[in-house]
C-alpha cells in the first residue's frame, strides 16, 4: 500500500489525565448524512486502547512543515508522559484531545463503531466538529515510505 499517496495526520485522545497521540496516514471520509469518518488503529498500540475507553478523539491534519510532529508520533515506545509538551496546541471543546496548532484542519470525533481487521481495528466516528485554516498552505503526504508536500 505504500504506493498509495495519503495525508499525513496526528489523532489524540485524552485519557486518566494523559495525552495519548498517534500518526495515521488511514483517516478518511465515510458518510456526509450523517458526517463520519474512519481511522484505521494497531490493536496492541496504546492509543487503540486509549480511543476505545474514552470514544472521543481530535485529528488534526498537518500541514507540509509538520514532518518533524508526524515522525515523533509515529516514533515506537516513546514516553507517553509529556509527549505533547513541546508541541503547541489547543483542547477540543467537544473532546478534551489535543489539537496542533499549525494544522490544516481539526475534527473532532465521537467513536460510533470499532470493527476487528486483522492486526488493526477499523473505528468508524461521529464528527462532532471541524475546522480549517483559513488560508491554506501545502499538505503533508507519505508515499513511497517518504513524506512530501502537495499545494
Amino acid at each position: 500500500m505504500k504506493r498509495l499517496p495519503s495525508g499525513v495526520t496526528i489523532l489524540t485522545t485524552h485519557r486518566d489525565g494523559a495525552d495519548h497521540a498517534m500518526t495515521a496516514d488511514s483517516f478518511v471520509s465515510v458518510s456526509l448524512d450523517p458526517v463520519l469518518v474512519l481511522v484505521c488503529i494497531q490493536r496492541t498500540s496504546r492509543f487503540c486502547e486509549a480511543v476505545l475507553t474514552t470514544r472521543l478523539f481530535g485529528v488534526s491534519v498537518l500541514a507540509g512543515d509538520q514532518e518533524d510532529l508526524s515522525r515523533w508520533f509515529a516514533t515506537p515506545g516513546r514516553p507517553l508522559a509529556g509527549q505533547l509538551d513541546q508541541t503547541p496546541h489547543s483542547r477540543g471543546a467537544h473532546t478534551g484531545a489535543a489539537l496542533l496548532d499549525g494544522a490544516l484542519a481539526h475534527v473532532e470525533c465521537r467513536v460510533s463503531e470499532v470493527h476487528a481487521a486483522g492486526d488493526h481495528v477499523i473505528v468508524v466516528a461521529e464528527v462532532l466538529a471541524q475546522s480549517w485554516e483559513q488560508e491554506p498552505t501545502s499538505a503533508l503526504v507519505h508515499y513511497l515510505g517518504r513524506y512530501g508536500t502537495i499545494s
